[in-house]
């Protein structure tokens, strides 16, 4: 099973004169980064929301915002009178020297002046928090959600590229044999122009040059490396079919299917072998990308 990093999750919670709204944005990273931005009215609870984030996000870049919007009817607005009395004389005298009347716009121009019209600050009880507290469960609820449903395409993807390179696999044995029996003939055939030239004093070894062929062909063999590959591909498909998503040792076991991949391709000498290998790699590669959005 495969769960994203990436998920997003919001819900609402609405108290008495206020509406609340809970964002949570999660994105990939090698780690748990966290930021926590509440009213201050809630900063003593944002030990145990980060506590709660980790235990159930676990990794990734997660972020979660509170903010809080009065209602319309909350009254909890009021205007500074001396303030506003103040404005309003300095703003008449300045109108009165400039040969200008005043007028009703007066008092929505003053109204806009900075402190004039203020906000009470919002209060918040225990019960209140409970609300708040329902309401990250159900922004996380939202976020699981995302992550699940994304993991899901990712992990689709993924088991298709590991199949492609198990069929890959299979299309370089044709290739393999040819190979082999191509550079058996090239050597021998250099070996016999040799041993008619008039250049060498002494008849070679024919027993010692079969062994060294034989040796040669035994360091190109890639019989074992097609094996180990086939075996890890199967390894990180059991890795995929766990309870629980595991990106930290798929990649592991990407990076093993990765060095079978390159030795093959080190002892290919063979141009059929080395395409195939650069397709694998292309697969791993794409594969490598989707991972680091793995949890």
């Amino acid at each position: 099973m495969i769960i994203s990093m990436t998920g997003y999750g919001k819900a609402l919670a609405e108290l008495p004169g206020k509406n609340l709204a809970i964002e949570i944005k999660s994105l990939n990273s090698k780690g748990l980064d966290l930021s926590v931005k509440l009213p201050s009215a809630f900063r003593e609870k944002e030990m145990e929301i980060r506590t709660l984030l980790s235990q159930r996000l676990e990794r990734g870049k997660i972020e979660l915002f509170v903010s809080v919007e009065k209602s319309a009817d909350s009254g909890s607005f009021s205007i500074n009178k001396t303030l506003f009395l103040h404005y309003h004389k300095e703003l008449k005298t300045l109108l009165s020297e400039a040969g200008e009347e005043s007028n009703e716009s007066l008092s929505s121009v003053i109204l806009k002046i900075p402190d004039v019209l203020q906000s009470e600050k919002a209060e918040f009880d225990e019960h209140d928090w409970e609300t708040v507290a329902q309401g990250i469960e159900n922004a996380l609820s939202s976020v699981e959600e995302f992550r699940t449903a994304e993991g899901q395409v990712l992990e689709d993807d993924i088991r298709g590229r590991v199949g492609l390179i198990l069929d890959l696999l299979v299309l370089v044995e044709p290739f393999e044999q040819n190979r082999l029996n191509d550079i058996r003939e090239r050597i021998r055939t250099g070996f016999q122009k040799i041993t008619k030239s008039d250049l060498l004093q002494t008849k070679p070894d024919e027993n010692r040059f079969e062994q060294e062929l034989i040796y040669y062909i035994e360091r190109l063999d890639i019989t074992e490396e097609k094996v180990r590959l086939k075996k890890h591909c199967d390894y990180f498909i059991e890795t995929l079919n766990d309870s629980a998503s595991q990106g930290k040792k798929l990649g592991f076991v990407v990076q093993e299917m990765g060095r079978e991949i390159n030795t093959i391709g080190s002892k290919a000498n063979d141009a059929g072998i080395q395409k195939i290998v650069v397709q694998m790699k292309d697969e791993l590669e794409k594969i490598k990308e989707q991972l680091l959005n793995i949890l």
